[in-house]
């Protein structure tokens, strides 16, 4: 009896055993909201709240500023860890349960939802990245102010906003205040703790009394029309600079001393938040090797981690079982940011055999084209497979900012300089602070011989607070008038001349087809590439693997051809289609041939 109970409990412990163990793995789960996504290993219950809580730190952004329709120009992957070891692991030496790591191709947001609070803590990140894709740049002070005023932000009972987040009250009462001139005037963040504390008071004022219209028409002064500082308050609010000064100060004396820990009810704005029935969410989940790597993805983007999470990405896919394109996406951005551009090539072909169609990887593989280009000053090696993989993004996420630019530049390339133009118009108004973008445009302006557009988006580059940016418009400025007369730039120390690419273009598109040559001359294809917009009607591949598009333009049927219709340049769909019908396209083309033009490449919008 007493071997049959050993038996039975020894084959209890073998089955239970593994169980057991695999329960002490973490769990991963992706939830998903309608705006944003986050990896968790702390349940389905707790990464809803912490989810619920972006939705409404965004929700309360928008009321803030009075938009009913919101940009996130640049991804945000939010990750939240079970607990304070895993977060901390990951996050390095920050003390707080939360931390903002800024990127130049996504922002990561990391949690510890062992602290229910820690979403606060990236708050103010949160309203710095929201202002820079939703507001026309602002002086130092209004950013400072409001993402401080913003970082107040109670979501106990409701949305409350108002409050003390900085012991301000304390300095405004101890030091003496900037003079208003000198803090609207402030060009960089000032780091003396009065100067955040005086622009928190400011946005405290302004936003309580309803003031943010005329603060805008005060930005439209002085940012565009360059009005001096005081001028234009007194023309923007109607008071003098020293009036607006003293209501500041009296909506500091109107808050109680001291303010409660929730801050004083009468200095506060109240929202309606959002609830978990308000946000629609999904989840699924996420294999653990997938999941390790989408952390050790984020941790290589900080310097003190990225040797571990190296380590950590290669012992993956050592694993022939637990190999992933995520690790390969990963370490191809770790070659990339070493200017490896090869070996980056190799791990993203990994990534792609992997999976072919995920964004990132196609990003990537544009990305890596495209430093490479500009670190050598040369052509985006594969620039028609270049724009295919933008156009893959862009489908995916049409507010990544950082894709219409480089998309922009790959066109300006291929000598299409009114695409280019349309899409970097698209870049700034996706994101309106990023002033290389806007250099870019004046590079377009330059090539299209828009010689006053260019001159003027230039004169104002040049006092940019980015100073590769100051410098660069610098040098087109000086390098102008050669450009104007010879076409090309003039030799600097330290390289020789490189061509300007300078292509003319028809004032009316209507009339392009009449400049064409009928067929092109012996050797290279020199004819200009053009650029038009229109609404696709038909295709006939009758004579396969040429194609005919018969394409509206202005009521007029115009047809281009394609030798090759598999190998056509195409954005915005995956594979060329005989069966389109009634689509809205913009085509870059070679006039003349025995159509209306050769197409270059075909975008379906």
């Amino acid at each position: 009896m007493r071997r049959a109970h050993l038996i039975s409990w020894l084959l209890f412990s073998f089955c239970y055993l593994p169980a057991a163990l695999a329960g002490n793995e973490p769990h991963w789960l992706r939830i998903n909201s309608g705006h944003f996504s986050i990896l968790t290993d702390a349940g389905e219950k707790r990464g809803d709240e912490a989810l619920l809580r972006f939705e409404q730190m965004r929700a309360v952004f928008g009321e803030l500023l009075l938009k009913d329709k919101l940009l996130m120009s640049e991804p945000m992957d939010l990750i939240a860890f079970r607990s304070t070891e895993e977060y901390t692991a990951a996050a390095g030496q920050r003390p707080s349960s939360g931390c903002f790591l800024p990127g130049g191709d996504r922002n990561y947001v990391l949690l510890d939802l062992s602290d229910e609070r820690s979403w606060q803590t990236v708050s103010r990140d949160f309203a710095a990245v929201m202002l820079r894709y939703n507001y026309p740049p602002t002086p130092a002070w209004f950013d400072v102010g409001f993402a401080e005023y913003f970082s107040s932000l109670r979501l106990d009972d409701g949305a409350r906003l108002g409050a003390d987040p900085g012991s301000f009250t304390s300095a405004l009462r101890q030091r003496p205040w900037l003079a208003i001139a000198a803090l609207f005037g402030t060009g960089k963040p000032n780091p003396a703790p009065i100067f955040r504390a005086q622009s928190w008071i400011t946005v405290h004022y302004l936003i309580t009394h309803n003031k943010l219209p005329e603060t805008g028409a005060y930005f439209g002064l002085v940012e565009l029309q360059r009005v001096p500082v005081e001028q234009a308050i007194q023309q923007a609010f109607g008071i003098p600079a020293d009036q607006l000064a003293q209501a500041i100060r009296a909506d500091f004396n109107s808050i109680p001393a001291p303010p409660s820990a929730s801050g004083a009810a009468t200095s506060m704005q109240q929202f309606a938040a959002l609830t978990l029935n308000d946000v629609g969410m999904s989840s699924q989940e996420v294999k653990l090797p997938e999941a390790r790597a989408l952390v050790a993805e984020a941790e290589v983007r900080e310097p003190e981690l990225r040797a571990s999470a190296v380590k950590e990405l290669e012992g993956i896919a050592a694993d022939p079982v637990a190999d992933n394109a995520v690790v390969h996406r990963a370490l191809a951005w770790v070659h990339m940011e070493k200017g490896e551009y090869q070996a980056a090539m190799d791990e993203l072909a990994s990534a792609s055999d992997r999976d072919k169609n995920n964004p990132w990887v196609r990003y990537y593989l544009a990305l890596v084209k495209y430093r490479e280009g500009a670190a050598g000053d040369q052509q985006f090696p594969g620039l028609a497979n270049m724009m295919q993989d933008l156009g893959a993004v862009i489908d995916w996420n049409p507010e990544f900012a950082e894709a219409y630019d480089m998309l922009a530049m790959a066109r300006l390339q291929g000598g299409g300089t009114y695409s280019a133009l349309h899409a970097m118009r698209r870049a700034i108004q996706l994101s309106p602070r990023d002033e290389s973008y806007r250099l870019h445009l004046a590079e377009i302006y330059l090539a299209g011989k828009k010689w006053d557009d260019a001159s003027a988006l230039l004169e104002r580059l040049q006092s940019s607070s980015d100073a590769k940016v100051a410098s660069a418009a610098r040098q087109n400025l000086q390098d102008l008038p050669t450009l104007k007369k010879y076409g090309i730039l003039p030799q600097h120390a330290g390289g020789g001349a490189q061509p300007a690419p300078v292509w003319s273009s028809p004032d009316d598109e209507e009339d392009a087809s009449a400049s064409a040559a009928a067929s092109p001359a012996p050797g290279p294809d020199r004819r200009k590439t053009e650029y038009l917009q229109g609404r696709l009607l038909s295709v006939d591949c009758s004579h396969s693997p040429a194609a005919i598009v018969n394409i509206s333009i202005h009521g007029r049927v115009r047809r281009f051809l394609t030798e090759d219709y598999k190998s056509l340049a195409l954005i915005g769909a995956d594979e060329f289609s005989c069966q389109w019908k009634n689509r809205l396209v913009v085509i870059n083309y070679k006039a003349g041939g025995r159509t209306s033009g050769d197409l270059v490449s075909l975008e379906i919008q």
